[in-house]
C-alpha cells in the first residue's frame, strides 16, 4: 500500500488525501459499463420487498432445521422442537412487526421507533439481507442498496437533531466530477461547514476519529455508502447522499447538489 501524501487544505474547507485505489466493493468490476448509464435510483420498495422474504426465508428455513432434527432434539428433551418452533415463530412475527413500523415511519416521516430500533441499529442489520435476497432473484445489489439508504435517510431525517456549522462534517470521495466536486465546495463554504475528500473506508474513518463531528453528511456509491453506514453510523449520525456513475466506479461520479444542501441545512437549521 502506498502512503499518503500529506495532507493539502483549501482554506478551512477541505483536507485531501489521496489514495488510487478502488473502494474493495468494486474489486470484481470488469470495466463495462454500468446498467443505466450508472444511476441505481429506485423507490424503497425494493428493501421492503427483499427484506420482508429474507425473514420469511431465514424462519423457514430455521424451521425445516428444526423439522430435519426434530427426532434427535426429541430423544434431548421432548419439549425442545415445540419449543425451537415457539421461537422461530415469535422470530418471525416480531421481524415483520418491526418491518411494518419501519414502513409506517417512512410512509409517515414521524419517529415512530427509537434509532436503536431503527436507522441506527436494527435497519443497518438488514440491509444485506435485502441485496442478498434481491440477488436470488437476478436484482443488482446496488439498486437494492439504493432503496436502502432511501429508507435509511428517511428514518434519519425524522430525527430534530441540530448542530453548530463546527460539528458537522461533509465526507466525499475524491471520485466526483469537477462540477458536483465544485459545487459541494460552494456549500461548504456558504454554510462554514468542513469537507473531506477521502477513497477508502479506513481515511473516512480516521478524519471522524481526529475531528469527532457530532453529524456527518456523506457522499459515496450505494455499496460504498452501506459499508460506510454499517462502520459509522451507530457511532455518529449520518445522512447518506448517493451518486450517479455514468463512466464506472470512483471516475467522474455526479451527485444531486440540491439535496446535498438540504441535508447540511436539516442539521443547521435553528434549535
Amino acid at each position: 500500500m502506498t502512503s499518503p501524501v500529506a495532507p493539502r487544505d483549501t482554506g478551512p474547507l477541505i483536507r485531501i488525501e489521496t489514495d488510487r485505489r478502488l473502494g474493495h466493493e468494486w474489486d470484481e468490476w470488469d470495466g463495462a459499463p454500468l446498467p443505466n448509464g450508472g444511476d441505481f435510483s429506485t423507490t424503497a420498495t425494493r428493501y421492503f420487498l427483499f427484506t420482508s422474504l429474507g425473514l420469511v426465508l431465514v424462519s423457514a428455513v430455521a424451521g425445516a432445521g428444526v423439522y430435519l432434527l426434530a427426532p434427535r432434539l426429541a430423544s434431548l428433551a421432548a419439549w425442545l422442537p415445540t419449543t425451537l418452533y415457539t421461537g422461530i415463530g415469535a422470530f418471525a412475527a416480531l421481524s415483520l412487526l418491526w418491518l411494518a413500523l419501519i414502513g409506517v415511519a417512512y410512509a409517515t416521516g414521524r419517529r415512530v421507533l427509537p434509532e436503536r430500533l431503527a436507522e441506527r441499529g436494527l435497519l443497518l442489520r438488514t440491509v444485506n439481507l435485502a441485496w442478498r435476497v434481491g440477488e436470488l432473484f437476478g436484482v443488482r445489489r446496488d439498486w437494492t442498496d439504493h432503496a436502502s439508504v432511501l429508507v435509511y435517510d428517511r428514518l434519519a431525517l425524522a430525527r430534530s437533531r441540530t448542530v453548530s456549522p463546527d460539528e458537522l462534517l461533509i465526507l466525499i470521495p475524491r471520485c466526483l466530477s469537477r462540477a458536483s466536486l465544485d459545487g459541494v465546495l460552494d456549500i461548504a463554504r456558504r454554510y462554514d461547514v468542513a469537507a473531506f475528500v477521502a477513497t477508502r473506508g479506513q481515511l473516512a474513518r480516521r478524519v471522524i476519529r481526529e475531528r469527532r463531528p457530532k453529524a456527518v453528511v456523506a457522499v459515496a456509491c450505494e455499496r460504498d455508502m452501506i459499508s460506510g453506514l454499517h462502520d459509522v453510523a451507530g457511532r455518529v449520525p449520518v445522512l447518506g447522499l448517493t451518486m450517479q456513475l455514468p463512466n464506472g466506479p470512483c471516475k467522474d461520479a455526479s451527485i444531486d447538489i440540491s439535496k446535498m444542501e438540504e441535508f447540511v441545512k436539516k442539521y443547521l437549521a435553528k434549535k
